[in-house]
């Protein structure tokens, strides 16, 4: 059973076309924070999704899609002419995809006529001008009556010399109370520094939990009080890893929450989270991101394909 909590996703929408060696291309509805906001409502929660749609063909299958899952669209159009973004999403032999991205972000609005209990804000939507500073601000607006999780997702051509974009990625570190990254992530962010080295940085900025994932070598869990765990992948035959880490986010979300765990009234008691705790957590993120793997596209888990009620 899914919990209470009114989540805010905020963050961009992209129109990811697949394309595969000797197959045709494939749209699909994609963009970090959508995905984690459709893979929420798939899992029976409550949920807007604060984006920036284009009046086009792309526009109107993203919103169809998330709206197909009970996601609530809340768009900034972006003016005249702005285009649905898109990325083109070439897959290796083994289903390892790279990206070609075609993004703007112009967010302007900040009035979304209700709070939330739990505000995600993702990827591109917290680092790229001039929308950003809007996006940063929705999250100032809500925290002190929201908790607040953030995933950087980092698309290094969108952002051009590494040091402003680590020191804006600390920014949002230090206002959330949930960071998951990828290996991948870190990497680019800190070349060369060990993950739990980054992770106990990021600790002392303030969220009560990092966690960091770590593709087919499973993922890890770094705890305020000093204790980490780590979990296994869970086995799968891979398709495809699009959108697999942002099934594990909105699994993580799910699982906090279905321990009360997220919201202001739950922050003291994820800061006191402890290591079973986080380990349970981390274990339904790893089958909600498997299941993920096992299909085309960013394609999220129901309820009860995780064997929960």
């Amino acid at each position: 059973m899914a919990g209470m909590t009114d989540f805010l996703v905020v963050g961009e929408s992209v129109a990811d076309i697949v394309r595969t060696p000797g197959e045709a291309d494939v749209t699909h509805a994609g963009g970090s924070p959508a995905n984690v906001a459709f893979g929420l409502g798939r899992l029976g929660h409550r949920v807007r999704l604060l984006t920036q749609l284009g009046d086009d063909p792309a526009g109107e299958l993203i919103g169809a899609h998330l709206r197909s899952a009970g996601v609530e669209v809340v768009v900034d159009g972006g003016g005249a002419g702005f285009r649905t973004p898109s990325a083109v999403v070439t897959l290796d032999a083994a289903g390892r995809p790279t990206y070609a991205l075609d993004v703007r972000w112009t967010l302007r609005r900040a009035d979304l006529g209700r709070s939330a209990g739990h505000v995600h804000l993702g990827s591109v939507a917290a680092l790229l001008a001039p929308g950003a500073t809007a996006a940063l601000a929705v999250v100032r607006q809500l925290r002190a009556a929201a908790s607040v999780s953030y995933d950087p997702n980092i698309r290094p051509a969108l952002l051009g010399q590494r040091e402003p974009a680590r020191a804006r990625v600390e920014e949002c570190v230090a206002l959330s109370d949930v960071v998951k990254a990828s290996d991948e992530d870190v990497d680019w962010l800190y070349p060369g520094r060990p993950l739990a080295e980054v992770a106990a940085h990021w600790l002392t900025l303030g969220p009560a939990v990092v966690l960091l994932t770590r593709g087919a070598d499973g993922a890890q869990g770094y705890l305020r009080g000093g204790a980490g765990v780590a979990v296994p992948a869970a086995p799968v035959e891979a398709v495809d890893s699009v959108g697999a880490g942002d099934s594990f986010m909105a699994a993580t979300l799910d699982a906090l929450d279905a321990r009360s765990l997220l919201g202001a009234r739950g922050r003291a008691a994820l800061a006191g989270v402890d290591a079973s705790t986080a380990t349970a957590v981390l274990t339904h993120a790893a089958r909600a991101a498997a299941v993920t793997v096992s299909r085309a596209g960013a394609n999220p888990p129901r309820r009860d394909e995780l064997g929960v009620g």
